[in-house]
C-alpha cells in the first residue's frame, strides 16, 4: 500500500494493489498493522450512499465530541472528491483538495480529524464507502455551504439535498477545531 500527499496536512489517498487472477480481483483498502501511526484509526461505523449523476453531497463533518476521521472509497462509478480544512492549526486552515475516485482504480481517501468532505457523483448509480471512527450524532453532524469556499464544482445542474443547499457559509463558520 502506498501512500500518496494530498494538498491537505494530514489528508492522504491510499493507493492499494489490485490482485487480479480468472475470478476476477481483490483489494484490501486499509491495513491497521501497515499504517503509519498518524493514519492508524479503528472504524466504528461503515456506511455507503448511492448517488444520481450530477449530485453534489457535502461539504460534512462532525464536531467534537463525535468528530472523525474517514476512509472513503468509491466502489461503483465516479467521484470527485472535495476536502476542505477546517482546522484553525492547520497549515493548510482553510484550503482545499480535489481527487478523482473511481471504481477501476484501487484508491481510497483517508481524513483525518477536522476536515470537511463532499464530493460530485460523475456517474448514475456511484456507490461511495465510508469508514469512520466515531458513531454518527445528529448533534455534532455539520457542514460548510458546497459554494461557499471557491471551488468551482464542474457541473450546470447540480443536485443537492435541502440540508445541503442550507449549510452554513465558511465566512460564517467558526471552527471546534
Amino acid at each position: 500500500m502506498r501512500l500518496i500527499n494530498t494538498n491537505i496536512s494530514g489528508a492522504y489517498i491510499l493507493d492499494s494493489p489490485l490482485i487480479r487472477d480468472y475470478r476476477g480481483a481483490f483489494c484490501k483498502i486499509y491495513n491497521y498493522d501497515l499504517m503509519p501511526n498518524h493514519l492508524k484509526f479503528t472504524p466504528r461505523e461503515t456506511y455507503y450512499n448511492i448517488s444520481n449523476k450530477n449530485v453534489i453531497r457535502g461539504m460534512h463533518f462532525q464536531v467534537p465530541p463525535y468528530d472523525h476521521s474517514k476512509l472513503i472509497k468509491c466502489v461503483r462509478g465516479e467521484i470527485l472528491d472535495v476536502i476542505l480544512d477546517i482546522r484553525k492549526e492547520s497549515s493548510t486552515y482553510l484550503k482545499y483538495d480535489v481527487i478523482s475516485l473511481n471504481e477501476n482504480d484501487n484508491k481510497s481517501i483517508f481524513l483525518p480529524k477536522g476536515i470537511a468532505h463532499g464530493f460530485l457523483s460523475k456517474k448514475k448509480n456511484t456507490i461511495v464507502l465510508y469508514h469512520v471512527s466515531s458513531v454518527y450524532n445528529p448533534n455534532c453532524d455539520k457542514g460548510i455551504l458546497w459554494n461557499s469556499f471557491g471551488f468551482d464544482w464542474p457541473t450546470n445542474n447540480p443536485i443537492l439535498s435541502n440540508r445541503d443547499q442550507n449549510l452554513e457559509h465558511i465566512n460564517e463558520f467558526k471552527s471546534p477545531f
